[in-house]
């Protein structure tokens, strides 16, 4: 399994209706990558530039072919990923601000 640190750009037009659909757990049923992409989302990062950022759990050739597919070239532009360990993107974005505060204690 590989692991990605995600750089993207919200498309403020979408974020809202991310939003809407991480609350409904709209992608979380699917297979093989939607628990790991709602909690991706969910636990998102932005950036001082207006980027979001997270890690993403990807077995994809190019990396995220089915998530883009999916859902976030619906809501992202420029999207880019970066090799890491596990756990390892996380670390590297902890201190920055949520992208989605408001769920931030929700399951």
């Amino acid at each position: 399994m590989a692991h990605y640190l995600v750089t993207a750009k919200p498309k403020s037009d979408r974020v809202g209706d991310l939003l809407g659909n991480l609350r409904k757990n709209m992608y979380a049923s699917m297979r093989p990558f939607g628990k790991t992409l709602t909690y991706s989302l969910r636990n998102a990062r932005l950036r001082e530039d207006g980027y979001a950022t997270w890690e993403e759990e990807d077995y994809c050739s190019p990396p995220l072919a089915e998530e883009r597919a999916a859902a976030l070239d619906e809501f992202f532009d420029d999207l880019h990923v970066t090799p890491v360990q596990e756990g390892r993107g996380w670390k590297k974005i902890e201190g920055l601000p949520r992208l989605f505060p408001e769920l931030m204690h929700n399951p």
